[in-house]
């Protein structure tokens, strides 16, 4: 089998040309576009809204076949007399030079005198996928399909007998990747079915069978989400949202479980505000921001003189939340003495207030939130085992952000939402850099981390800019992207104040010994010639720095003399 990896791409690279005089962009004498991507995604909703998704797929088929085909006729033009492998590798590496997905072969053996083919690749960060996903949510066929056809195109092309690809995996439906796999169309089983999606049809003939199913697909596209605040579409959500939706109906305490700043407060505003209390009050406990000596008179309530200082009766936060929903957050830090008084109102429905000799009747439900394990704290001695089998009747898991990426782009806009009218700053969203970011991040402070980063990113961004990723990582450093050269060709760009310095350098034809001496004798000027400090400035040694100077003195010595 040949080697399926791929060689580099330098020469590809060179092929791309943009000429500014003229407003083109040429790739080996072909005429190419720089589209937005968000363009692409406004057309391809569009198409699904009007012909309906299959008649779309098999347009965007259509539309990636004809793409492959002429990429096909570069490769052996490009890579004449290279291993075949190599010239078939012209198509994996266009696309993702265009920006198109990510390829990695795993799979590859072709022979094109014989007339067989058998490909299977990898696709990672593919932008029908990102786009897909944004609009219509998870899905449970695949959807890259220019991408797909392209490669059908592209294929047939170069082996000059129709080859076409199935996608076999789609990261829209879960998938950790992408990923398909092709042979001749006579080598499927299903070959003319496959056949048959690449064949022209007349869509005017289509839209009036179409208008009834289009309309079915608008309303469940659009269908509008009655939580507020609760914002997302992945699955682990909607598993997390779906049990919230069964709760609302019925008065069982709820225990929210999940890792700090995962948003348990706004889940419990939302089970709430579904709930028939929902015109009843609504009270938050943080259990652990209560002092000790003081929690049990804020959950209960005190009587005139039941403790130093309790000048007047007051009711607790029970009471308050009579008729609606108390929220008890960090139940897991509550102390082991109002855990005891805690279960009794519980078990009776009653609390008593501190220096009361009645108990009082209230009508509450209770959600309690915890991010600790508490069978743990049971174990430990921390936690009432009799109060957790209270608390724990009917659990909802609410997964961090990292688990539910798809919703990380859907949360950001809606936040950038709140944090512009809260600043009253105009903001033009964010740009694709700043998405991407937050897609690859990490999210170890999960929603509130977000919450963070977005309100950052309206006050650093210009008034009617776009948020960019340095607004949001401002400390992140950018590497392996290409800009382009005087000539016209792509090369390695480089960032930052060093990057700037240098640019600034070479166009005024500063030579890189005048450079050096310039910053050295800065560095040793604001430092009041303090070669200690100038060298920590500098990120040297202090007897490196003596080095550089003696060299500098011993220069400008010689170009004195001469």
């Amino acid at each position: 089998m040949p080697d399926p990896s791929m060689p580099g791409d330098q020469d590809l690279r060179r092929l791309v040309q943009f000429s500014s005089s003229d407003g083109r962009i040429w790739l080996a004498g072909q005429r190419m576009l720089l589209v937005h991507a968000a363009a692409l995604k406004s057309l391809r909703r569009e198409l699904i809204h009007t012909l309906g998704p299959s008649a779309t797929r098999r347009l965007l088929l259509r539309a990636g076949f004809a793409a492959g085909e002429q990429d096909a006729a570069l490769a052996r033009q490009i890579r004449a007399g290279r291993p075949l492998h190599e010239m078939f590798a012209v198509g994996p590496q266009l696309h993702m030079l265009e920006g198109a997905v990510q390829v990695t072969p795993e799979l590859m053996e072709l022979d094109p005198a014989a007339g067989t083919f058998h490909g299977i690749f990898r696709w990672d960060h593919s932008w029908e996928v990102e786009t897909h996903v944004r609009d219509f949510g998870p899905q449970t066929e695949p959807v890259c399909w220019m991408l797909l056809g392209y490669a059908s195109g592209y294929t047939t092309g170069f082996m000059g007998r129709p080859v076409l690809y199935k996608e076999v995996a789609c990261a829209a439906c879960g998938a950790a990747s992408c990923r398909i796999e092709g042979r001749p169309v006579a080598d499927w089983p299903d070959g003319e079915q496959l056949a048959r999606d690449y064949d022209p049809d007349s869509m005017l003939l289509k839209l009036e069978s179409l208008a009834s199913q289009v309309e079915s697909l608008r309303s469940s596209l659009q269908a509008a989400d009655d939580l507020g605040p609760l914002v997302g579409q992945s699955r682990p959500f909607a598993q997390a949202l779906e049990l919230l939706r069964k709760a609302a109906g019925t008065n069982v305490t709820v225990l929210l479980t999940g890792e700090t700043g995962v948003g348990k407060e706004r889940f419990a505003r939302g089970l709430h505000a579904m709930s028939a209390r929902k015109d009843k009050p609504f009270i938050a406990v943080n259990c652990a921001a209560l002092p000790g000596d003081l929690i049990e008179s804020e959950l209960f309530g005190a009587e005139k003189g039941a403790y130093t200082g309790s000048a007047a009766s007051r009711p607790g936060r029970f009471e308050r939340a009579d008729g609606g929903t108390l929220f008890l957050d960090e139940l897991g830090e509550l102390p082991l003495s109002a855990q005891a008084k805690l279960l009794r109102v519980l078990q009776d429905g009653a609390v008593e207030r501190l220096g009361a000799t009645q108990a009082r009747k209230v009508n509450v439900r209770i959600v309690a939130a915890t991010n600790v394990d508490l069978a743990a704290a049971v174990k430990s001695g921390r936690f009432r085992q009799d109060l957790m089998y209270r608390i724990d009747v009917y659990p909802i898991h609410i997964p961090a952000l990292r688990e539910r990426p798809d919703d990380v782009e859907l949360l950001a806009r809606h936040l950038l939402q709140r944090f512009t009218t809260l600043h009253e700053k105009a903001v033009a969203g964010f740009t694709d850099r700043a998405l991407d970011a937050l897609r690859h991040h990490d999210w170890p402070g999960n929603v509130r981390e977000l919450e963070n980063l977005v309100e950052r990113g309206v006050i650093l961004a210009g008034t009617g800019e776009m948020v960019d990723e340095g607004d949001l990582f401002p400390s992140s450093p950018r590497r392996g992207e290409l800009t382009v050269n005087q000539a016209g060709q792509l090369e390695q760009c480089l960032h930052g104040p060093a990057a700037t310095l240098a640019q600034n350098a070479l166009g005024q034809g500063v030579r890189l010994d005048d450079l050096e001496s310039a910053l050295i004798q800065a560095a040793v000027t604001a430092s009041e010639g303090n070669l200690s400090a100038a060298a920590r400035t500098l990120g040297l040694t202090r007897p490196q720095l003596s080095y550089r100077l003696d060299r500098i003195k011993a220069k400008e010595a010689g170009s004195a003399l001469s």
